[in-house]
This record gives structure tokens, C-alpha cells and sequence, in this order.
């Protein structure tokens, strides 16, 4: 069945960016719940077939929104790099030919260190990229083997010298802390690891169980311990604390950056921007309207040979889930939230806040405190009630 999308139009004044969801990996890592698929779950659909198919949905879309200008494209995944240089370049003329890029935009590309080289960032900077982030998650080899990582425990700092030696300027490293059996020693050399590169952005997350990962199903049988919440913030604040002393300020929760460093793509999404998702299982937040994808590629190049658009589903936002989502996604910003954003109910409970040292009031803006970074999620709950 088809599901048809309502008429959506842009909202004047509001950036506009260009997400690429590109569905491959080698192998499925244990923690991982994202829309992948490896070799022997695609039933014949390769990358060269897709990069058509996407062609065909960037062309609709283009052709519903008037193709506007995109101050970032974001190429995410799965593993991008597996596409190799030749099919990331081809990529990004395929945007450009669609959504005209603006001067000064964004373009990013998620890479795994295993699949990434010299020659490839060399191609890719060449062709206009201008950020890449790199997997790392740690440098322990116990902790990349219980996320079932491929990596060698040094590749991924390589992999970034590698990028920044090819002319990025703009570079980032994930992290991943909370790992069952991982110490406060792993975590601190894999952050002192990341700072010994240079890169001028980190992406630091609390090791979350999903349902349906190989992860979930070894904590459930009791073979592995689930992550702790005292343990996890600890190291959140060890991480913190040592980012901060070497220049990078967090400006994101889970998001850390030197000066200029900060990440266009996802302060769109964060500042209620609006983008277009293409490929399988790629949401989209276009005026009110939110919609995602059909998740498997079959059924995503069978929508598009159809000429239909791979829409799985979508939601008409009203003003109140607006409204929660605004404060929701605001609140975890450095920049914090514009005080007259809240309504007389949720001002008074902002204050509240105030006073229990988890927000501070910063030129008529409520800002997270340390500890309010701790507990961001409640914090939200508070405000909306």
C-alpha cells in the first residue's frame, strides 16, 4: 500500500538541509538499532543500484519543494564510506543537481574508520565536502570487541589525521561511554586519544540498550550487566571535564566543539529547521509535516519505479507538539531556551528549576546547569509538565 503525502511547504526564513540515509554495513554491530543492512539482508539490492533509486526520489523532491537552496547536506548511515569515493562524489552531484547548495554550506559524511583512507578523504574534500565524522567510540579493545566494533583500537585516530592532513577543516569523533566492563580508565584515555588528533568536534553518548540488538538480548540473558545510571554519569562528567580543559565547549548535551566547530547540519534539526530525508527509512520535517520512509531498499526502489515517493507514514504537527518538540530538543542547547517561549504555567516551573540549581536564567534564556545536563530528560519533563 501507498501512502500518500499531504501538500507540505517550506516555512519561509527557516534553514532548509539535505539528509542522505545510506543503508549498508559490513556487519551489524551488537548495540546498533539504526536501519542497516548488511550484504546477506538485501536480496540483491548493491550500491550502484541504489544511487540510482536515490536520484529518482531527490528528483521528487526537488520537484515538490521548488529545489531550495540547502545550507547542509548530511550523508548518514549505515556506512557511508562503504560507497567508496567514486559513488560519494557521485552522490553529492546528484544533491547539487537537485537542491542548489548555498556558498558557504555544510557537507558532511559519516565514515567508518575501517573503510576510509587517504586517497578517499583526498576524493571526497576534492569534491566538495567539508566535514566527515568518524566512528571511534574507544580505544580499549575489550570495550570495541563487547559493541562488536571492526575497528582496531587505533584506526579511528588515524583515520582522522588522515582527513585533516587531506585539508578538513572540520573533523569529529564519536564516543561511546557506559560499555558493560568498561573503567573510568578506558573511558579517560579514549577521550585523551581523541584530543591527541586535533579535531575540532566530539560526540560523546551514554551507551543505550535497544530493543531487538544483540546487545539487548546478551544484557537479558544475564551475560552482560546493563548500563548504570550513577556510573554513567560520572562518566559523562569525566568526559566533560576533560574536553572543556582542552578548548572544546559543549554547545549540545552529547556535543562538544572548538570555535567554528559546531555541527550546522544538527543545530538545524535542534532549532527547528527543516530537511528532506532520502533514502530508505529517512525521516523528513517539512513546515508542520514529518514523514519517514519505507525502511527496507526493495521496497524502497519499488515505490520509486512507480514514481511514487517511499513515504511509510507521516504525522501533521499541531501547535502543542510544536511546542513540546521545540522545548524538547531547545532545552539541551548551550544557547538554552528563550524564556518567553514557555507559557505563565511552564515560566513558573522554569523557575522552580532555577532554584534547584538545574537551569540558570542567561539574558532571558534558561540554560542547563551542570547538573541539569545530568538529568536534561527530567528536566524537560518539569518544564512541560
Amino acid at each position: 500500500m501507498t501512502t500518500s503525502l499531504p501538500d507540505v511547504q517550506l516555512t519561509s526564513g527557516a534553514p532548509f538541509g539535505v539528509y542522505v540515509h545510506v543503508p549498508f554495513c559490513l556487519t551489524r554491530c551488537g548495540y546498533c538499532d539504526f536501519n542497516t543492512y548488511t550484504p546477506a539482508e538485501l536480496g540483491g539490492v548493491n550500491p550502484d543500484a541504489w544511487l540510482q533509486v536515490l536520484a529518482s526520489e531527490l528528483e521528487l523532491a526537488a520537484g515538490m519543494l521548488g529545489a531550495p537552496s540547502a545550507g547542509t547536506v548530511f550523508v548518514g548511515g549505515g556506512t557511508p564510506s562503504l560507497l567508496g569515493s567514486v559513488r560519494l562524489c557521485a552522490l553529492l552531484d546528484m544533491v547539487r543537481e537537485h537542491f542548489p547548495l548555498a556558498p558557504d554550506a555544510e557537507v558532511t559524511t559519516e565514515a567508518n574508520p575501517e573503510s576510509t583512507s587517504p586517497e578517499l578523504f583526498a576524493a571526497l574534500r576534492e569534491a566538495g565536502y567539508t566535514r566527515v565524522s568518524l566512528g571511534m567510540q574507544s580505544v580499549a579493545p575489550r570495550v570495541l570487541a563487547t559493541l562488536d566494533r571492526v575497528h582496531s583500537p587505533g584506526r579511528a585516530a588515524a583515520a582522522a589525521g588522515e582527513a585533516l592532513a587531506a585539508g578538513f577543516e572540520h573533523v569529529s569523533l564519536d564516543l561511546i561511554y557506559g560499555t558493560p566492563g568498561e573503567s573510568d580508565d578506558d573511558v579517560q584515555r579514549s577521550v585523551d586519544a581523541v584530543l591527541a588528533t586535533g579535531v575540532d568536534h566530539v560526540s560523546a553518548y551514554a551507551l543505550t540498550v535497544e530493543e531487538g540488538t544483540a546487545l539487548a538480548r546478551r544484557v537479558r540473558r544475564g551475560e552482560l550487566a546493563a548500563p548504570d545510571d550513577d556510573v554513567l554519569a560520572h562518566r559523562y562528567e569525566l568526559v566533560d571535564a576533560t574536553l572543556r580543559a582542552a578548548g572544546l565547549d559543549w554547545y549540545e548535551v552529547s556535543n562538544w566543539s572548538r570555535r567554528g566547530g559546531q555541527c550546522r547540519h544538527n543545530l538545524g534539526y535542534w532549532n527547528g529547521g527543516q530537511w528532506w530525508g532520502a533514502g530508505p527509512g529517512a525521516h523528513s520535517f517539512v513546515g508542520a509535516t514529518r514523514w519517514w520512509n519505507v525502511k527496507h531498499p526493495n521496497t524502497y526502489a519499488q515505490r520509486l519505479a512507480e514514481a511514487s515517493l517511499p513515504v511509510a507514514g507521516f504525522e501533521a504537527l499541531q501547535a502543542d507538539a510544536l511546542h513540546t518538540e521545540e522545548v524538547m530538543l531547545r532545552i539541551r542547547l548551550r544557547e538554552g531556551l528563550p524564556f518567553d517561549l514557555l507559557d505563565a504555567v511552564e515560566r513558573e516551573r522554569a523557575e522552580v528549576a532555577v532554584a534547584d540549581g538545574l537551569l540558570t536564567n542567561e539574558a532571558d534564556r534558561v540554560v542547563l546547569t551542570d547538573r541539569g545536563r545530568l538529568l536534561a530528560d527530567g528536566v524537560v519533563r518539569a518544564l512541560l509538565g
